[in-house]
C-alpha cells in the first residue's frame, strides 16, 4: 500500500469532527513555579500498571520544562471552565487568579477540575510534530462532579446525554 499526501488542512477538519477532552497539564518548575500546557490529546493507556498519555507539539515552549520537571499533573476540565481554558493556554501569566494547591507529590492541582491525575515520566517518543509523552499514574482523584469540556470542530463545549 502507498502512501499518499494527505493536506493538513483536510486532515484537521477531518478528525475535527472526532471530539476529545481538555485537559491541563501542570507541572513545577525548579523555582517552584507552575507550568500550564492545556492538550486535547490525553488518554487512557493501560490499567495494569496504571499509564496515561498525551501528545504535546514539538513547538511549545512549556512541554521542554515540564519534561525537564520529570512529573506531572493531568487536570481535566469541566465545561464550565472555558475561560480558564483559554487563560492557560494563552501566553504571559497563566496562572493568575486561578485557584491550585500542591499535592503530596509535589504537583500543582487545580482546584477547580473534574479530576486530577498525577504521574511521573515513563517514557517520551517522537510521533511527527508531536510527543508522545506516557506517564505512570502516582495518584488520582475525582474532585468534583460535572460534565467535562470537549474539543469539537473548533470549539468547546460539553456532553449532552442521549435518551
Amino acid at each position: 500500500m502507498s502512501v499518499t499526501a494527505i493536506d493538513p488542512a483536510l486532515f484537521r477538519q477531518t478528525l475535527g469532527h472526532y471530539p476529545t477532552g481538555v485537559a491541563a497539564v501542570t507541572a513545577l518548575d525548579a523555582e517552584g513555579n507552575v507550568l500550564a500546557l492545556v492538550v486535547g490529546s490525553f488518554t487512557s493507556v493501560s490499567l495494569d500498571p496504571p499509564l496515561v498519555g498525551f501528545l504535546p507539539d514539538k513547538r511549545s515552549t512549556t512541554w521542554p520544562q515540564i519534561h525537564a520537571a520529570g512529573h506531572f499533573a493531568v487536570n481535566i476540565l469541566g465545561s464550565d471552565q472555558t475561560l480558564l481554558c483559554r487563560q492557560l493556554a494563552g501566553k504571559g501569566e497563566k496562572m493568575a487568579g486561578v485557584a491550585w494547591h500542591v499535592s503530596d507529590n509535589n504537583l500543582p492541582i487545580l482546584d477547580e477540575a473534574l479530576v486530577s491525575i498525577e504521574c511521573k515520566i515513563a517514557w517520551v517518543h517522537e510521533a511527527g510534530d508531536h510527543h508522545f509523552v506516557l506517564g505512570q499514574v502516582l495518584d488520582m482523584k475525582v474532585q468534583r462532579e460535572g460534565d467535562p469540556m470537549l474539543f469539537h470542530r473548533g470549539q468547546y463545549g460539553g456532553f449532552a446525554t442521549l435518551g
